[in-house]
């Protein structure tokens, strides 16, 4: 039923946001233009709050148009590699005549579609061919395509690298880190030509027991039936995804916000200043921040399940209990890829020495092949996003997919 509270109390919403959209085009409008009276921009200020209140279920535009590649801009267009029922691989085709290293983004499936890695993408674009794992929406899947498992998604990984071909590189953020090293032990096993040449891990989960976060202690306080009972739903009628069990991606972001719910009402109370004010450009820069926060999409319930349960509370990879396929999975068979892994000094989600602990369990590597970094200053996002990660974290890992292409 709680899918279903959701989706009723959001409908209900739709006409009070309509409203209020319209009240905020009139008032700041040609005829009353509302922008140049201080008391009419409070109102309409407000009016336009209420018009945001809602969330998105649907892919925002990545907005990638051009890119600047030496001394010239050139266009960018989005290209499908491959669509598979639960996520498309997306290319970013450029028009240059170089060839440039292949690069795989896998983004996270947590909650956020793929576009929460614009600044990523955009960051890496002028010196790579960059493809990313473009995540379906579980409530937008018929559930004639099946159920969507921890070791589909690693399945996906290999599968995206092996139509991309050999000689390409991965780079992960946040909670994939888990799926892609074991896709690159996996590859690496099967001597499998299209393994990466080089890995990029940054701020993932690989052991949990080190240093453990609210997030780590959260998915420990309760047995795994307690995340089943709680937190799955059934996706109501209506939406081709009718019937599937899934972990709803409104239920992911009320548990994101409530992490630092101080920060996110000044946020808005913020954007209603800079409304009102007529500081459109602060304005803007917030609510582009909130229209990619709050579009979100709804998980498989078996990916999300054996993700706590794998990943979070029995701790499988690092402890050697993890297997694909029924099959263990010998990661000292990793001998080509070169591994970076790299981590925020205030990540308050994936803390210090949980993504360097790859470094351990990829014991077959050479000591050359093998480099980490911690990025003074920044906390989750700012590792993948933002000023230090363009100007500090991304030169070290473009120079590390360079030297292993």
């Amino acid at each position: 039923m709680m899918y279903q509270a959701y989706q009723t109390q959001s409908d209900l919403m739709g006409p009070i946001r309509f409203l209020a959209g319209l009240a905020r085009q009139t008032l700041t409008g040609p005829l009353i233009n509302g922008y140049g009276h201080a008391g009419l921009r409070h109102l309409a200020a407000a009016y336009e709050l209420v018009e945001r209140t809602g969330l998105s279920h649907g892919r925002p535009d990545f907005g990638l148009r051009t890119v600047e590649v030496g001394n010239r801009e050139v266009q960018v267009t989005e290209e499908k590699a491959a669509v598979l029922p639960f996520g498309t691989l997306l290319r970013f085709k450029k028009d240059v005549d170089i060839a440039q290293p292949r690069v795989l983004v896998v983004a996270p499936l947590s909650g956020h579609f793929a576009t929460l890695l614009v600044n990523t993408v955009k960051t890496m674009l002028p010196d790579h061919d960059v493809y990313i794992t473009d995540w379906h929406n579980a409530r937008d899947v018929p559930l004639s395509a099946g159920p969507f498992a921890f070791d589909d998604y690693v399945e996906h990984v290999i599968k995206f690298l092996e139509i991309m071909g050999p000689g390409s590189h991965l780079v992960a953020v946040c909670q994939p880190c888990v799926q892609a090293l074991v896709a690159a032990a996996v590859m690496a096993q099967d001597k499998n030509p299209a393994a990466p040449a080089s890995m990029t891990l940054m701020a993932g989960p690989i052991d949990c027991r080190v240093n453990p976060t609210k997030v780590n202690e959260l998915a420990t306080s309760k047995p795994i039936s307690w995340f089943e009972k709680n937190l799955i739903a059934t996706v109501p009628k209506g939406f081709p995804g009718s019937g599937r069990k899934v972990y709803p991606g409104f239920v992911q972001l009320t548990a994101f916000v409530s992490m630092n719910v101080s920060r996110h009402v000044k946020a808005h109370l913020d954007l209603y200043n800079a409304l009102a004010e007529g500081d459109h450009e602060k304005a803007e820069a917030t609510k582009s921040f909130y229209d990619e926060y709050f579009a979100v999409l709804d998980l498989d319930a078996e990916f999300y399940l054996e993700t706590v349960r794998y990943v979070f509370q029995e701790y499988r990879l690092p402890k050697g209990e993890l297997t694909y396929r029924g099959q263990p999975i010998d990661f000292k068979a990793i001998r080509k890829t070169a591994l970076l892994t790299v981590e925020g000094e205030r990540d308050d989600i994936c803390s210090i020495g949980q993504t360097m602990a790859a470094q351990d369990i990829c014991s077959g590597l050479r000591p050359h092949k093998k480099r980490h970094h911690m990025q003074a200053g920044v906390g989750h996002y700012g590792v993948f996003s933002g000023r230090k990660w363009a100007g500090q974290v991304y030169p070290i890992v473009r120079n590390h997919i360079l030297s292993s292409d």
